[in-house]
């Protein structure tokens, strides 16, 4: 059983906390990093957490043997270089940074310590995104020609506080906290981007944000794409990849439409999964040798650039080149 400690006790932490404690029999959270400890005193207590208040108690604890990482985004870089100096394997919940020479300086750290590193996109692990990769690495759709995706999220209205607020650590409207699921997607099903031109409207908060998110895309091996996303509306995940012979659309996690040329369209079913859990015990095979992570570091840096890219084309409203 691998001891690990979850940094960041908010809503995410404790969600990651409550999909692995007790459910499966290759990790669990025996620690938590909190700057307040009394408020994390009743969830600690009913999980078993010891509390510290300091990533570095745990780092030099030889019974923590991993790091999860729920803080906000501008600390990820420092926290994960110091897991690895520390001789850590570290998971990091997305973004992995918000510029690429931060997320680089975070993958060369964990390739130096010789550690696995992890990152938190866990909608690669949607039945339907996985059937939807299966389908696009077979060569069923023929050459890929186009990609569309799209991620809208009504929980930002609830959760639109704190460090999520502030514009340096959550820029680019909806783009960090969830169309950048789409963007891992992309990378993965895709590959590297080459050029983005994004436009961000936004209306004022009242008190939640409310603006949308269209961004163009050319990838490097000249497939086009098109993502959207609009914060403070109905739930919704899309990722539809175009093919010559055909094309695949996942709905959120558990449906996939493939449309073949000549053909009756199949709409397929999956059963849910939990998929905090099944990225977890991902990392968890990557800790004890049984398997990579699936995300690879160039994937991971991939991203960001991207990600890097789009935050500049909101800025200059023009394009931006990788």
């Amino acid at each position: 059983m691998i001891n690990a400690a979850i940094v960041g006790l908010g809503r995410w932490g404790r969600n990651m906390v409550g999909a692995i404690n007790g459910r499966t029999d290759r990790l669990r959270f025996t620690h938590c990093v909190v700057r307040r400890p009394e408020s994390a005193h009743d969830f600690a207590t009913q999980h078993g957490l010891a509390i510290a208040t300091r990533l570095a108690d745990v780092l030099r604890d030889p019974s923590v043997h991993a790091i999860v990482l729920t803080t906000p985004h501008t600390l990820h870089t420092e926290q994960v270089v110091a897991a690895a100096a520390a001789g850590k394997p570290v998971f990091c919940e997305k973004p992995l940074a918000l510029k690429r020479a931060d997320a680089k300086r975070s993958v060369d750290a964990c390739l130096s310590a010789g550690v696995p590193l992890g990152l938190g996109h866990d909608k690669r692990y949607f039945p339907s995104m996985r059937e939807l990769k299966r389908l696009v690495d077979s060569g069923a759709l023929g050459e890929i020609l186009h990609i569309e995706g799209h991620f809208s999220n009504e929980t930002t209205r609830r959760f639109y506080a704190g460090w999520r607020e502030d514009p340096s650590e959550s820029p680019g409207g909806g783009i960090t906290a969830t169309g950048i699921h789409i963007l891992d997607a992309f990378v993965n099903l895709i590959g590297p981007v080459r050029r983005v031109s994004a436009q961000l409207l936004e209306r004022p908060p009242a008190p939640e944000p409310v603006d949308t998110l269209s961004v163009l895309l050319e990838f490097e091996n000249r497939v086009s794409g098109i993502l959207c996303g609009v914060r403070s509306t109905a739930q919704y995940f899309r990722v539809h990849v175009f093919g010559k012979e055909g094309s695949a659309e996942a709905i959120g996690d558990c449906e996939l439409i493939v449309r073949m040329c000549d053909q009756t369209p199949q709409r397929l079913q999956f059963d849910r999964v939990d998929t905090l859990r099944c990225e977890l015990e991902a990392f968890a095979d990557a800790i004890e040798g049984l398997a990579p992570f699936p995300i690879s570091s160039a994937q991971m840096l991939g991203t960001i650039a991207a990600l890097e890219a789009i935050l500049q084309s909101i800025e200059t409203k023009g394009p931006a080149t990788l």
